[in-house]
């Protein structure tokens, strides 16, 4: 994208989508952040973006905030060490903090492996859900979309996720979504039901 998030007002909407938010406009939503957490290749990202397609479609205002951009845009420079992880971690929540209590839908999708720090951002963000992608790790290394594990086994990567650092599971989270052998839609679904149910 170029870009840490695309403001809702630049995104180019297909005419099925503008209709969409002509007839069903959802314009006074809570502000509320959608944590997406999950190994490198559990589909997060994937997720995320469909969710967000669907929200715009509902005339929700709506930010993503993808781990990867950020790195590039807010966190440049910083290593895989813990303490450079917490630290990008805290800039992800702050913007979703922000976000959130200015009425955005605000989107993660990043790896953000440590439980300790996932529930101090939970006690400081407005309608915090969390959202575990719980894909196995044999799928994410099998998928290896990157090509990270490949690297991370040749020793190219230190500390990664899932094989010499840990990640460390939500154990009670808003949601919790299995993508092996369901398409991102559907997983998508499970997410904007729980909305619907609990927020919207």
């Amino acid at each position: 994208m170029g870009t840490i998030t695309a403001p809702v007002s630049q995104t180019t909407h297909s005419v099925s989508t503008i209709q969409a938010v002509q007839n069903h406009p959802q314009e006074n939503h809570p502000g509320c952040c959608l944590w997406f957490t999950g190994l490198s290749g559990a589909g997060k990202s994937t997720v995320a973006n469909v969710v967000v397609e669907q929200l715009i479609a509902r005339g929700c205002k709506v930010e993503l905030l993808d781990g990867d951009e950020i790195r590039e845009h807010l966190s440049k420079g910083l290593t895989f060490s813990k303490e450079d992880r917490d630290i990008n971690v805290r800039r992800i929540g702050w913007v979703a903090k922000v976000l959130a209590r200015n009425g955005v839908i605000s989107i993660t999708a990043a790896i953000s492996p440590y439980r300790s720090l996932r529930d101090e951002l939970r006690a400081d963000i407005t309608n915090f859900v969390e959202i575990h992608v719980a894909t196995p790790f044999a799928v994410c290394e099998d998928r290896d979309v990157k090509g990270l594990y490949a690297k991370a086994r040749a020793g190219e990567i230190p500390n990664f996720t899932g094989l010499d650092d840990p990640y460390e599971a939500p154990l009670n989270p808003e949601i919790r979504i299995e993508t092996a052998g369901r398409t991102p839609e559907e997983s998508a679904a499970e997410v904007l039901a729980w909305l619907d149910t609990n927020l919207f």
